[in-house]
């Protein structure tokens, strides 16, 4: 068997001084890091869309096109956002470094470059993304439906599973296209002004047009200030419904009236969904806590998750 041959970072210089370019492509080589080079902000762009480097030296003054600007643009394509973006300048005033973290990178260094610093910074920077990558290849793994997403709300990535469950809401819809459904991104929003504070859980019940599927989203954790993590669970009220009916003897209108609570509806709120008076809705429950030997909604509410689970 052959050997499967390592990873060789890729790193993008971006400079539109020649001697700049020459000492950090020299610098980076000479440590076992593949350069690609433009000496334009639009050169980098053009370049990237051929091929993504793992990442972005940018230096941020540049006639044209500058540091900044290509940045945003970058950060705005999908196939490109997750390339860390380290920019250099040798501007001294603080707006500009904050104006650098605000168009989406992640470090900054001051020209005249410190070769060892660079080299420092270049490494660390290449090894989070790794792992960050890892962690979303890991995630994908366990078959979860999980979203990420910037504090705008913006997609930054989704599990495998996530984007299937999406596409049941507008059919076709895929994660490259960068940004989320019409009804997915205005659930987001509406879930993020909510949110008290990070690692809230909020549900909101998001509906397939054509047979009830619903999504529920639910705040998972927020990572630093700039990605919240987002679980979808699926809520199919046909399909469940059917199961409960089957596995604890209940009636069609029980059956329902039981997926609802386990949803975590009122009776107010079921009594709307079924269009029945919440006095039924009532003696459903009181029929249902006979049925499955429990007095509480919440023992209720629990047996029939339990039942979704299995």
């Amino acid at each position: 068997m052959n050997d499967i041959p390592p990873h060789r970072n890729t790193v993008l210089v971006v400079d539109d001084q020649p001697e700049s370019l020459r000492l950090l492509t020299d610098t980076l080589e000479s440590s076992g890091i593949t350069v690609l080079v433009a000496n334009s902000g639009q050169g980098a762009i053009d370049l990237i869309g051929h091929v993504v480097p793992d990442l972005v030296l940018m230096d941020a003054v540049m006639p044209g096109l500058d540091g900044f600007a290509a940045t945003l643009l970058i950060k705005a394509d999908p196939a490109s956002r997750h390339v860390p973006v380290i920019f250099m300048t040798g501007l001294t005033d603080p707006a500009h470094v904050i104006e650098g973290f605000a168009a989406g990178a992640v470090d900054y260094l001051r020209k005249p470059v410190n070769v060892h610093e660079l080299l420092v910074r270049v490494r660390l920077h290449l090894d989070q993304a790794r792992a960050l990558q890892a962690s979303a290849a890991g995630l994908d793994a366990t078959g979860r439906m999980l979203v990420s997403v910037d504090p705008a709300g913006r997609l930054l990535w989704c599990s495998p599973l996530a984007e299937r469950a999406i596409a049941r809401i507008e059919p076709g819809w895929s994660s490259a296209r960068g940004d989320f459904p019409d009804a997915m991104r205005q659930t987001i929003e509406r879930l993020m002004q909510r949110r008290d504070h990070p690692g809230a859980s909020l549900r909101i019940d998001l509906r397939a047009a054509d047979d009830g599927y619903a999504l529920e989203v639910v705040v998972i954790a927020q990572y630093r200030d700039n990605e919240l993590l987002l679980r979808l669970n699926p809520i199919d009220p046909l399909g469940d419904a059917s199961r409960l009916r089957q596995r604890h003897g209940l009636t069609e209108r029980e059956a329902e009236v039981l997926l609802w609570i386990s949803y975590g509806k009122s009776n107010a709120d079921i009594s709307d969904v079924l269009e029945i008076s919440p006095r039924t809705v009532q003696k459903h429950l009181e029929r249902i806590y006979e049925k499955l030997g429990v007095e509480t909604r919440a023992a209720a509410a629990a047996i029939a998750i339990r039942s979704a689970e299995t």
